[in-house]
């Protein structure tokens, strides 16, 4: 394990116990900050319940990002090729983020029902702007010489694609998948918070109306950490598709 990821395990143990000793002393109540081991009892003691709402709250999460990537990959890439569209489409995707999520949840579960189509819907908007203005983006940057190169060699669009743009947008897909799939549980959770029968956000709910503050930061922590390993899964994903960039890291 490496300095900084140690660095970072020495900074949250000390935060935990920071809070465990304000727990302690009383300064807080029990019921407004409940301690670390109060959370983690909750967890244990709801670890069941807990791993079936959360089954449906990653098939969610997963199901958006899934169409998030693809049809962000088909649209920054038409979008590329042509200009006008580039220009016209770009102003709708800015409009897309100027809109709350909070506010746009209610309006899905409305027309969609309270099933898992509308918080697909939702996690396929909340990841699908980075994405796409990430790519964008990319192929903007790639390489003018090289894409001369190949055209003056009689390549087609395609070729150029394949050689030079998208090997040099690698990184800022990652960059943004990364921010996505994080962005993918927080959306899936405030859909399931405005209406729903199972998921973590339904059990939140729940478990609010009961004052069991506990289990609530129990599951904050839970959607915390899965957001992690989503992060920690994409950038192994990375590792694996650029190993190039990872051996010009070490030789350095």
């Amino acid at each position: 394990m490496c300095k900084r990821n140690w660095q970072s395990l020495v900074l949250v143990g000390a935060l935990i116990l920071f809070w465990q000793g304000l727990s302690l002393t009383g300064m807080v109540p029990a019921y407004m900050l409940p301690s670390p081991v109060r959370v983690l009892a909750a967890f244990f003691a709801d670890f069941s319940l807990l791993m079936g709402h959360l089954g449906r709250t990653l098939l969610e999460a997963l199901c958006g990002l899934l169409l998030a990537v693809a049809a962000s990959f088909v649209l920054a890439v038409i979008m590329d090729a042509n200009r006008f569209l580039k220009r016209s489409v770009t102003p709708l995707l800015l409009l897309t983020q100027t809109m709350p999520t909070i506010a746009i949840a209610p309006l899905l579960i409305l027309w969609m029902g309270y099933g898992s189509a509308p918080k697909v819907t939702l996690v396929f908007l909340t990841c699908f702007f980075p994405m796409t203005i990430g790519l964008l983006g990319a192929f903007a940057c790639a390489d003018s010489d090289a894409v001369r190169l190949l055209q003056s060699m009689g390549a087609a669009q395609r070729q150029i694609y394949r050689y030079i743009k998208l090997p040099q947008g690698l990184p800022s897909f990652f960059s943004g998948l990364r921010i996505a799939s994080s962005y993918s549980i927080i959306g899936a959770v405030i859909a399931e918070w405005l209406g729903g029968d199972a998921g973590l956000g339904v059990y939140m709910i729940r478990v609010r109306r009961s004052y069991s503050f506990d289990k609530m930061f129990a599951v904050i922590l839970l959607t915390a950490a899965l957001s992690l390993f989503l992060i920690k899964l994409v950038a192994l994903t990375e590792r694996a598709m650029m190993p190039w960039a990872y051996r010009a890291k070490n030789e350095e």
